[in-house]
């Protein structure tokens, strides 16, 4: 029998077995002292043969714990990797309970790669339907309960938070100005230098006022500024709202009595719906003055003319269509913004997804109402 550098601690032995085979009987102490030596040891002899089988005898193991379930891995490996099958041979209960806790089987083997089967179209589908209309179903009951606290402050109006709607004014009106006007500035000026390329061949440089005008009044005014608002304030109240429902300040204000959308909702909404109308006239007017920059350094034409342009053909209808939907836009970001708030549950990711999710969607509702007012003001016509 070969022994180890440290008799007393363990030893082995090797014997033929029938079909190509060997037999090692293990003796002594599997345990983290001996573990290195044995695999330093054992392996070699294992690997330097051409055998079909490998039995471990552990009837002389006198102290076994993981360190030894290590060992077995080990020779298991070296064995199965050449082809060759691994038992393990009188095994005391003691042995077996450590090897099941440990779940030896397992030990050392990849797991397979479980592929997991994607779902069909129409099980995507359906899924996508159902998740919408579950969503439906909570924005309507938001509407409602937006609808009824501003209900309540028509015939209370004390109750409204004068302070709170003031603030929300200013970071989503006063604070959206200097941004407000450089976009829109610089999409007149674009608006007027490509249209020009198109109008000068035909020497009617004047109309560059007009298009200008019309554009922004009607169209981009409103719908820039509202994607703008959306970007800054409507991603605010989701992730502010997703913020307060995540640490349970929500739920603290229903248990303390409060109306949550009366209290924190109102004010968002009411703000916006005064402030959009009057940065979409801000819009209007710095992409009038950045047309009017095009008009005078490249076309020739004095400010008087242009301005004179401008004022002929705009009329009030106009202007109070684009402040219409200017009212509109708000209200939908405002409501959006804070019903994701609302539906926020877990932790901070659920208030990142809140918040894209709220900028998403209203852009989307802001297009999708904006081609409505389209075809409404093509049949008014």
């Amino acid at each position: 029998m070969a022994k180890s550098d440290h008799p007393q601690s363990w030893g082995f032995e090797v014997s033929d077995h029938f079909g190509g085979g060997i037999i090692l009987h293990l003796q002594g102490r599997m345990d983290a002292a001996s573990a290195a030596a044995m695999i330093q040891r054992l392996i070699p002899v294992v690997k330097g043969r051409s055998i079909r089988s490998l039995a471990v005898d552990l009837r002389g193991v006198t102290y076994f714990d993981d360190f030894g379930a290590l060992v077995l891995v080990e020779l298991r490996d070296a064995v199965t990797q050449e082809g060759g099958e691994f038992t393990l041979e009188n095994v005391s209960e003691k042995i077996r309970e450590i090897l099941s806790i440990l779940n030896f089987e397992a030990l050392g083997k990849r797991a397979p790669f479980a592929g997991k089967r994607s779902p069909d179209v129409f099980a995507r589908l359906g899924d996508g339907t159902l998740r919408h209309l579950s969503e439906m179903k909570f924005l309507t009951s938001f509407a409602g309960s937006v609808f009824l606290a501003f209900s309540y402050i028509l015939f209370h109006p004390r109750s409204l938070r004068k302070d709170d709607t003031l603030l929300y004014m200013q970071k989503t009106g006063v604070d959206a100005l200097p941004i407000v006007g450089l976009i829109s500035f610089l999409l007149g000026l674009i608006i007027a230098f490509m249209s020009s390329v198109q109008l000068q061949q035909f020497g009617a440089n004047i109309y560059v006022a007009s298009l200008v005008s019309l554009a922004m009044t009607r169209e981009l005014g409103p719908i820039m500024t509202a994607i703008i608002v959306a970007g800054r304030s409507g991603s605010s109240f989701a992730a502010e709202l997703g913020t307060m429902k995540v640490s349970e300040e929500v739920d603290a204000l229903f248990t303390m009595g409060f109306d949550p959308t009366r209290f924190l909702v109102v004010p968002k909404l009411l703000a916006s719906v005064i402030v959009v109308p009057f940065l979409t006239l801000f819009s209007s007017v710095f992409g009038i003055a950045g047309g009017l920059l095009v008009g005078v350094s490249m076309l020739d034409l004095t400010a008087g003319a242009y301005i004179a342009k401008t004022v002929d053909t705009l009329t009030l209808f106009d202007v109070y269509w684009g402040l219409l939907k200017s009212v509109v836009f708000a209200l939908l970001i405002a409501w959006i913004g804070c019903f994701r708030g609302f539906r926020v549950t877990g932790g901070a990711a659920s208030v990142g997804q809140a918040t894209t999710s709220a900028v998403v969607s209203s852009i989307f509702l802001i297009i999708l109402t904006d081609s409505l007012f389209a075809v409404i003001l093509r049949y008014w016509g």
